[in-house]
């Protein structure tokens, strides 16, 4: 199962996401549901990367991509990202809800995280 975590600010934005795990639906290099979960999560880092100000922080490795962003970003710089990361939520949502017993979305606050 895929496991999607969004961290949340004390403002209630999203300030990253962190995806793990592997969705099963099908072989290794033939399972659309994560190359569909990949494919949003790899293209909203590259969108952040390439629109904003300061470099997100980014962590990859098998399995398990996280994504955070500046804390000094400018007020253009956060809507920018702020958009970028709600086109995400909304993709890995739909996602989520057509196949459900292979991708889960979670919130939790970005405090909670270390």
């Amino acid at each position: 199962m895929i496991r999607v975590t969004f961290w949340r600010g004390r403002d209630g934005e999203l300030g990253g996401f962190r995806v793990t795990g592997h969705a099963g639906y099908g072989t290794k290099g033939g399972d659309i549901v994560c190359a569909a979960v990949s494919a949003l999560a790899q293209t909203a880092v590259l969108g952040l990367e390439d629109q904003l100000e300061g470099k997100p922080q980014v962590t990859i490795s098998d399995g398990d991509l996280q994504c955070r962003l500046p804390a000094d970003l400018s007020p253009a710089g956060a809507r920018t990202a702020r958009v970028i990361l709600r086109t995400l939520e909304v993709g890995l949502n739909t996602i989520a809800i057509d196949y459900r017993p292979y991708v889960q979305v979670e919130y939790k606050t970005l405090s909670s995280e270390t």
